[in-house]
């Protein structure tokens, strides 16, 4: 089980939860036509009800949608920051190669997987923000090797890495309006315990409006409690979350430059002792 997300395309794992409570209703539904408990009608009450139900949801997926458009561009922009600094790291090294411009690469590094490992769970927030404030000693030991402008600049850069963390945290740990998924699932639910009770004839045409019904509702409830969080990378039934690719090609050519600054250090040039 733990395994399973990964062996099922993303755009049927909604589906693969959804179908096993289909699949409940359509036997309660059956054991209630046989037992003679169909007591509600369908009525244009009913059927305004439903249309209300789909409205509000619509209403919640249009507003989770906008957070993540947003969140789609996030990596790219973690993935631009930290190369951006890597690149003031490897110009210093490669004009003055020296243990602490080595040291510079490898931190950064260390950085980006330690966000990658956050955004799976495997770490905690105050770990990658104490990570991140660490890159302090790097620029403070640079600042004899190079001009005021370039510490600024990274200085600047870190700022924007702590602002896109912190937007992530707050976009994974805060539901969109939980009032409003609450009335949502609560009324999908009153709807479908509806149609179970509801007697349509014939009875085999009321399974199939059943199960079109029950199939729309709670496939919307559920793509929008999936979009809600578009960093459920740690969530096995996960499918909607946003791309780590530009993430992932940072986390290599930060691997790269940071081996390719160890093997100049150790050419034969003689590292700067660190004061």
């Amino acid at each position: 089980m733990h395994n399973l997300s990964n062996y099922v395309r993303k755009d049927l794992r909604i589906l693969i939860r959804v179908l096993p409570l289909i699949l409940v209703i359509l036997v309660i539904k059956l054991g209630l036509h046989f037992a003679n408990l169909e007591l509600l009608s369908i009525n244009a009450i009913f059927s305004g009800l439903i249309g209300a139900n789909v409205f509000l949801m619509g209403f919640l997926l249009s507003g989770v949608l906008a957070d993540y458009r947003e969140s789609e561009r996030i990596p790219g922009e973690v993935a631009a920051t930290l190369l951006t600094i890597a690149d003031e790291f490897q110009i210093n090294h490669q004009r003055k190669p020296c243990r602490q411009t080595a040291n510079a690469l490898n931190h950064i590094r260390d950085v980006g997987l330690t966000i990658y490992e956050w955004l799976h769970k495997r770490e905690k927030s105050s770990v990658v923000m104490d990570r991140l404030s660490q890159l302090n000693r790097d620029f403070y030991a640079l600042e004899p090797m190079t001009q005021i402008n370039a510490i600024t600049r990274l200085k600047q850069e870190q700022n924007a890495l702590r602002k896109l963390l912190i937007r992530i945290h707050t976009i994974r740990e805060t539901n969109f309006i939980s009032s409003g998924y609450f009335i949502a699932a609560t009324a999908t639910v009153l709807l479908l315990i509806g149609l179970t009770f509801a007697r349509i004839e014939p009875f085999y045409e009321s399974l199939f409006f059943v199960f079109v019904v029950s199939y729309l509702l709670l496939y919307l409830l559920f793509l929008i409690r999936d979009l809600d969080n578009p960093f459920g990378y740690y969530e096995l039934s996960s499918s909607e979350d946003v791309s780590l690719k530009p993430l992932d090609d940072a986390l290599r050519d930060l691997g790269k430059r940071a081996s390719d600054g160890i093997a100049l250090l150790d050419s034969g040039i003689t590292p700067i002792q660190s004061t």
